[in-house]
């Protein structure tokens, strides 16, 4: 227990110093802003306490902000995805997360795929929305949201494979 609370306490730091100073200085072609610290929230393990993983993914998202400048929209997006992550896991995993036996070294790719990329796109969708929170401007929201998600969701998937444990 002490080894996977040091484990989850390590990724949320490194996330959030990644996220601080490498990815918040990533504006490519002023639309394309990877958010990886959602990370952590994906990958934060099926069983432990939801009132706990709420309060920390708030947390995550008020951390990005305070250093971020951005007035709360990254802790709204995350706890927005961390309330509706059981959701998204149960269509993405079915049976395997319902029993609880999930473990995402164990699932194949298509199935990590949906799951990174149906959490990634509503974190992206609201995270944007709030940022300009104008109705108006939904073209240029949906266009920010596209394409972050898509590059979001490369990286993603390139971290937990490269990060991942081999099974043998």
């Amino acid at each position: 227990m002490n080894n996977l609370l040091s484990v989850h306490t390590l990724r949320f730091v490194l996330l959030i110093l990644f996220q601080v100073l490498l990815f918040s200085h990533i504006d490519f072609l002023g639309y394309i802003n990877p958010y990886i610290y959602i990370l952590f929230i994906a990958l934060y393990p099926v069983k432990n306490n939801r009132m706990l993983f709420l309060f920390l993914s708030f947390l995550l998202g008020l951390i990005i902000d305070f250093f971020m400048d951005s007035g709360g929209v990254n802790a709204t997006a995350s706890l927005i995805i961390a309330f509706i992550r059981p959701a998204v896991l149960k269509f993405s995993f079915g049976a395997v997360y319902e029993h609880n036996v999930l473990k995402f070294n164990n699932t194949n790719f298509i199935q990590k795929l949906a799951y990174f990329s149906i959490l990634i796109v509503i974190h992206h969708f609201f995270f944007f929305l709030m940022e300009f929170f104008n109705i108006s401007k939904i073209i240029l929201i949906l266009k920010n949201t596209l394409l972050s998600s898509i590059f979001t969701i490369l990286l993603s998937i390139l971290i937990t494979t490269i990060f991942s444990k081999q099974n043998k």
